[in-house]
């Protein structure tokens, strides 16, 4: 089991580097079958280890492969950890990823860049397999960089748009200024712990005073890292902008891979938070302060992928509030689900895409159901999903959230209800617009209008029935049956819930809860009908009179222009000035200094050389004279 669990990672990456090297020798078929087979076995082998893992006594295994660093007290092994959490999470990145570079091979058949997507792909799966697989800090800090790395290499695929360019640096630079907040949290776990391994960190730990300021600082230190990965107030921005890559891209980042990334970490280190009361609480009102914020942008917004990418910030702020209350099996569970129907989503847009030569604008769409049927009804598979609507899995997900947030702060939960209502009406506006009433694309595109390959409409099958059946592995209690994801997932949560969440004083304040949020999203849902498809209402075009209110969430809070104008260019202007006065009038005085001063010493002592031996022997007596003088 070692040896095959070992493989996991390692046949993503063996698959990089064969396409690396070879992969423009390669027919796109062999390219293909390396690719997507790499992800099949390492899924195949996870499913084997997940099964191991059930079965297992303890619950866990530690796989050490060999001695990674080892210089004075810092001793880390290159090792791997495999648990119910790192196993559920080894499912979803191989299983969902698998799905995505399938689904990859016909949406990039006619890419100039096939081998180089899939080259890029396949690395992007190794690194984030490798930060859940790691048994300590560092090695999931090396899978950290990996994952923000590929990030920048596929959202920039198509490097010779500049445009994508800068969206990538955006996405590169935004996730450095969290991951040196990781770092340092990082390199503080070191000092307070002497190690970095998780088993000795979470062990000692567990007897350090709740809320002693170390802890607060490290678990502060360590969510900056995570607002940056996956994209929380303030660092949210780039992830919008992520959207210049391929839609499987999107969709892999979204869904299986980096914005995870945070969630993970946090749930990974929940007794350090555990023991700091005043992160988790940070945790919290970012989480949805970020979820409600997204929602609200999301409202507005007319591109599909744009769409999707503010759901997906508003998601991962509910996920984030699950762990702030506590609740860290409730926020895994809907990262789960989510990637269920958040990749279905994704990849269901750039079917949508693909039929419309490349359109994004829903307010160009319209009508797509008769063309589109397969896309159509897996599509409102994972509209329902994020809904929240019963039975699709996001409706146990977040309402589950929802739950456990009311039992830890009323207003917390008010808004997350909000969030989640505002979510409801603009993926009900983003479908009714996009596959109801008349088409409003141009003649060409309507004539060109088809289903997507095989290979494309295969993975939205699989993704819509996930989205359909994946939320039964957590049915609440309430309803007479286990809710079987916490079981698995105690042996990792259990004494950080057990300090954390209250039990329900009620089940008949569980249910109220229940068919509350349930009523919302079916109400936001008949609104968005109403209002979109019985009315006939349109989103405004560009350059049409809006109210300020409408203006100012339109163009997202302006929280870009003032990044530019707070941050940007107060740093352009200094650097300007700090390149005139240091590198014209100091480095460069400098640097020209230090060559005439050996260029003239050169040509001075250049004189020595006479030829004369008189004066060679005089040079010598002189120089000796001195040399016992000084001495």
């Amino acid at each position: 089991m070692t040896l095959l669990i070992t493989l996991i990672p390692l046949l993503p990456l063996i698959g990089f580097i064969v396409l690396g090297l070879y992969g423009k020798k390669l027919s796109k078929g062999t390219v293909s079958f390396i690719a997507c087979g790499s992800v099949l076995v390492s899924f195949l082998i996870s499913v084997l280890a997940f099964i191991q893992i059930q079965k297992s006594d303890s619950h866990s295994l530690t796989i050490r492969l060999f001695d990674w660093i080892s210089s004075g007290k810092l001793h880390v092994p290159f090792s791997f950890l495999v648990d119910p959490l790192s196993a559920i999470f080894l499912l979803i990145i191989t299983g969902v990823g698998f799905l995505i570079h399938v689904y990859s091979v016909g949406y990039m058949h006619e890419d100039e860049g096939f081998a180089r997507f899939f080259t890029y792909l396949n690395l992007f799966v190794f690194f984030m397999l490798l930060l859940v697989l790691g048994s300590n800090y560092l090695i999931l800090f090396v899978g950290w960089e990996g994952v923000g790395l590929c990030s920048y290499l596929l959202i920039g695929f198509w490097f010779k748009n500049t445009a994508f360019n800068n969206a990538a640096r955006k996405a590169f630079i935004m996730n450095r200024i969290g991951d040196l907040g990781f770092l340092l949290g990082i390199i503080l776990i070191f000092i307070t712990f002497g190690s970095t391994s998780y088993s000795e960190v979470f062990a000692q730990a567990k007897f350090f005073n709740p809320g002693r300021p170390v802890l607060t600082l490290i678990t502060l230190f360590l969510f900056v890292g995570a607002m940056g990965k996956s994209a929380q107030i303030p660092l949210y921005t780039w992830l919008p902008d992520a959207m210049a890559g391929p839609t499987p891209v999107s969709a892999l980042i979204h869904a299986a891979t980096m914005v995870t990334a945070g969630i993970y970490m946090i749930a990974r280190s929940n007794i350090l938070y555990t023991m700091a009361p005043v992160s988790m609480e940070v945790v919290a009102v970012v989480g949805v302060l970020t979820s409600l914020f997204a929602a609200s942008i999301g409202l507005f917004q007319n591109d599909i992928k744009k769409i999707l990418a503010y759901s997906t910030v508003s998601q991962l702020g509910l996920m984030f509030l699950a762990l702030g209350v506590g609740a860290f099996s409730t926020g895994v569970f809907h990262v789960m689900t989510h990637a269920f129907f958040k990749a279905l989503l994704f990849l269901g847009a750039g079917s949508v895409i693909h039929a419309m030569s490349g359109e994004q604008d829903i307010r160009k769409m319209g009508g797509l159901k008769k063309f589109l049927p397969l896309t159509y009804i897996t599509f409102l598979s994972g509209t329902l999903a994020i809904s929240g609507i019963f039975p699709f899995a996001g409706f146990f997900s977040k309402d589950e959230i929802l739950a456990k947030t009311f039992e830890h702060n009323t207003l917390l939960w008010i808004l997350g209800s909000i969030a989640s209502a505002m979510t409801a009406f603009y993926m009900f506006r983003l479908f009714y617009l996009t596959f109801f009433t008349d088409f409003r694309g141009s003649k060409e595109q309507e004539h060109h209008l088809h289903e997507s390959p095989k290979s494309m409409t295969f993975p939205l099958i699989v993704l819509a029935v996930l989205s359909l059946i994946g939320g039964f592995v957590g049915v609440p209690k309430v309803f007479g049956m286990s809710h079987w994801l916490n079981g698995f997932l105690a042996p990792v949560f259990r004494d950080s819930e057990m300090k954390n969440l209250p039990e329900f004083s009620s089940q008949g304040t569980e249910v109220t809860l229940i068919l509350l949020a349930l009523s919302i999203a079916i109400g936001m849902i008949y609104f968005a009908n109403q209002w979109y498809v019985k009315m006939g209402k349109r989103p405004m075009e560009e350059g049409d009179e809006m109210v300020p209110v409408q203006k100012l969430i339109y163009n997202k809070y302006y929280v870009d222009e003032f990044y530019e104008l707070a941050i940007t260019k107060p740093l352009n202007w200094l650097s300007d000035k700090f390149y005139r006065f240091l590198e014209l009038r100091f480095v460069n005085v400098l640097v020209d200094a230090v060559g005439e001063g050996v260029d003239w010493g050169s040509r001075t002592l250049r004189l020595l050389q006479t030829g004369s031996i008189e004066f060679y022997l005089l040079i010598m007596v002189l120089s000796i004279a001195l040399i016992l003088f000084v001495w």
